[in-house]
Order: C-alpha cells, then sequence, then structure tokens
C-alpha cells in the first residue's frame, strides 16, 4: 500500500485539508501506511501512541474498560476520520483502544512532524482544534444520553446514528456489521438485552434482521422511541 497525501482524497474529510502542498509532500515522506485486519488492535488502553492515524479505509471502534471489566464503545471511526489527535497536545499515555471491525488501511503520522505543522500553520491548528471540541461535545452528548435515556431509547438513538453515518449497501442495510456484543457496548447494556431489544424492534417493523446486517424500515418510529413519545 502506498500513496501521496498531496494526492489522498481521504484527507478531504479531516483536518489534512488544511495542510499546504508542501507540507503535505513533508507528511508523506514521513507517514508509514499499513493493513489492519479485522479484530487486530491499532492501539492499546494506556500506550503512548505519538501520532495521528489517517483511517484510508475500514472502521474501528474506540472503547474505554470499565471497572466492571466491559468494554464501553465511546467512538466508531470511519474511512477519513483522523485518530489520536489529543496525543498531538498532551504527553498522556491514551484512555482509550482501538479495534478493527474489519479491515483497514490506515496511515500513521509521527507526533513530530504534524507538531511542525501545528507551530506554523493557524488553519491546521485551527481544524485540529474544531475537531477536539467536536468529540467533547459529542461526549456530553452521550454521558446525557447514557444518564437520562432508557437502553430501548439508547438502542433507537444507536440505529439512527448508525443509519447515518454509515452508507447503504447494494441490498438496503447499514454499511457497518457490528456484533450483537458491540452493539450492547455501545448502549452500555448486557448482549442479552442488546438481543432481546434487536428482536422487538423487528417485530414491530421498525428494522429487518439479517445475520449481522441490520435495515432500518421506520425511521420515525425509531425517532419517536429515542425522544421518549
Amino acid at each position: 500500500m502506498s500513496g501521496k497525501c498531496e494526492q489522498c482524497i481521504v484527507r478531504q474529510f479531516n483536518s489534512l485539508k488544511a495542510l499546504t502542498k508542501d507540507e503535505l509532500v513533508r507528511i508523506s515522506g514521513c507517514k508509514t501506511s499499513k493493513y489492519v485486519k479485522k479484530g487486530e488492535i491499532l492501539f492499546e488502553e494506556g500506550e503512548h501512541i505519538n501520532g495521528v492515524y489517517c483511517i484510508r479505509d475500514g472502521v474501528c471502534k474506540v472503547s474505554k474498560m470499565s471497572d466492571n471489566g466491559r468494554d464501553q464503545i465511546v467512538h466508531l471511526i470511519r474511512k477519513g476520520d483522523l485518530i489520536g489527535e489529543r496525543s498531538l497536545v498532551n504527553n498522556e499515555v491514551s484512555n482509550l483502544k482501538a479495534i478493527a471491525v474489519n479491515d483497514m488501511e490506515v496511515c500513521f503520522i509521527p507526533k513530530e512532524e504534524i507538531l511542525k505543522d501545528l507551530e506554523k500553520n493557524p488553519n491546521f491548528t485551527m481544524e485540529i482544534l474544531k475537531n477536539m471540541a467536536l468529540s467533547l461535545k459529542n461526549a456530553d452528548n452521550v454521558i446525557v444520553d447514557m444518564a437520562q435515556k432508557t437502553v430501548k431509547q439508547r438502542l433507537a438513538a444507536t440505529l439512527l446514528y448508525l443509519n447515518d453515518r454509515f452508507n447503504s449497501t447494494e441490498a438496503g442495510a447499514i454499511d457497518i456489521h457490528l456484533s450483537r456484543e458491540d452493539i450492547a457496548n455501545v448502549i452500555g447494556t448486557a448482549t442479552e438485552s442488546a438481543i432481546r431489544l434487536l428482536s422487538e424492534f423487528k417485530k414491530k417493523g421498525l428494522i429487518n434482521l439479517k445475520g449481522k446486517e441490520i435495515f432500518v424500515l421506520n425511521e420515525k418510529g425509531l425517532k419517536d422511541i429515542s425522544d421518549g413519545f
């Protein structure tokens, strides 16, 4: 796998779009690219990331281990996203773990190279800050939802989020295959509860299920549940 950053379409979807051509050429010369197989770990909780990953293809789940030993999935990172931006502004180890949901292609840019651009390119710095602010906003929403919404409401909201954030397959399913355990770890419940609620949603005609494929049939119905109607 190879490619030049200045010619990469993926960068248009993240903060790297604010870099100049010369900066992109320099970054292209120092990045490393690799494939990450489904189920492989991109980085561990407690690890120094020391740079950022640009996702060229695939999806990874970003989670944190709770005190009771269960993973709570806090982000789903897709093609075009950056991950590891926080490592640019602090020297702390990562408090999160990232695992490939499907086969991925990623590029890793060392921290010292990105820092040069943060210091010299205010447009790039602002883009990084905007993305970090958006992450904080989303984290705030997750905290409120976990505290105030029922598990059923959280599942409905999650299905709407997945349907909106990920493309549809030719058959019309959400184009991401999450295990029932993954879904449970997104909404913060036991796997058995997630399975029961998915079955209930199917019986009500809100969704259809074929293996790991999920088809959203009634967005309004899911939104009504999410909003508590």
